[in-house]
């Protein structure tokens, strides 16, 4: 049985504990509001864009000459997964579970006798895919959004390196996973393939208006050319797509970690009371002891 000073040293050390984890979550709620900020501002211009592509390339006469963007190289045989994820840790399953989607999605496409190389974007997702996939990552982005804002300038620069590599042939196929941020309890490991171009599916029914209907069947004319037009078009929309999933993923981890450092601080306290529990207890069995052996003293005077 622990001693009274050993109880005693527990419960200090667990408060202590609880005062960094209550301290841990005040700043991850700080963060969190100006990451939610601006991870929605983002959402309806990304939308946007990607829905809008989707309608120029449902119209678009594709041939030949049409953009690999868009098109894609012809094979599926090399498959690029970008992996987003954070640099820290401290945020319940946040990673781990976007970790182990790119571990399955890595897997399944090996099964299928594709090969795969895989982007990490964030520390943790790259130490975590290194254990079985360290020949597989040919690159990996750290420190983004060092600053406590991320900027497109970083998101670009991953756009860069991926438009570098496919113009290089590396592979065929682009594939980005990402927290999704739904909410401050939600945050859902989603995958978007990025190169190439696939159209967001369509979240229309059959109830679908005669308005937005001819809005989708627009025919597009383009000026001066529609392969300048979409040079310009399809490597912004990556990188938009990108800072999109960045900015999800900054706004889902501080989410995570709130949440879990609320849970931990309550777990903590809960473990405080049950010591405290046991230190007097202990305590009273001590002081109990000692009673007994003075009065069988007194007595056998």
């Amino acid at each position: 049985m622990p001693s009274l000073k050993e109880y005693r040293d527990r419960i200090a050390s667990v408060k202590s504990t609880r005062k960094i984890t209550s301290a841990m979550k005040m700043v991850a709620a700080s963060k969190l509001k100006k990451a939610q900020d601006q991870a929605e501002k983002s959402q309806p211009y990304a939308t946007a864009m990607a829905e809008m592509m989707g309608r120029v390339a449902a119209n678009l006469d594709v041939g030949a000459g049409s953009s690999k963007l868009l098109v894609g190289t012809g094979k599926d045989d090399v498959h690029l997964l970008v992996v987003v994820t954070a640099d820290r840790g401290l945020c319940g399953g946040f990673n781990g579970n976007l970790a182990r989607k790119a571990r399955m999605e890595a897997l399944e496409l090996e099964r299928a006798g594709k090969t795969v190389k895989i982007l990490c974007v964030g520390r943790k997702g790259r130490d975590v895919l290194k254990r079985e996939f360290a020949s597989k990552i040919v690159h990996s982005f750290t420190g983004i959004g060092g600053k406590n804002r991320i900027a497109f300038a970083e998101a670009d620069e991953v756009a860069q390196y991926i438009l570098g590599q496919f113009d290089a042939g590396e592979f065929d196929v682009c594939t980005m996973l990402y927290n999704e941020f739904k909410s401050v309890l939600v945050q859902k490991p989603s995958a978007q393939q990025l190169i190439p171009f696939k159209a967001p599916e369509s979240q229309a029914n059959d109830n679908v208006s005669d308005k937005q209907a001819e809005k989708q069947a627009l025919f597009y004319d383009f000026e001066p050319d529609e392969q300048e037009i979409l040079g310009q078009l399809l490597p912004k929309n990556l990188g938009i797509q990108i800072f999109r999933a960045l900015l999800d993923s900054a706004a889902g981890e501080q989410a995570a970690r709130m949440t879990a450092m609320d849970n931990a601080t309550r777990n903590a306290g809960d473990r405080i009371n049950a010591l405290t529990l046991e230190y007097n207890r202990a305590r009273q069995a001590a002081i109990t002891k000692e009673l007994i052996e003075i009065i069988s003293g007194a007595e056998a005077v």
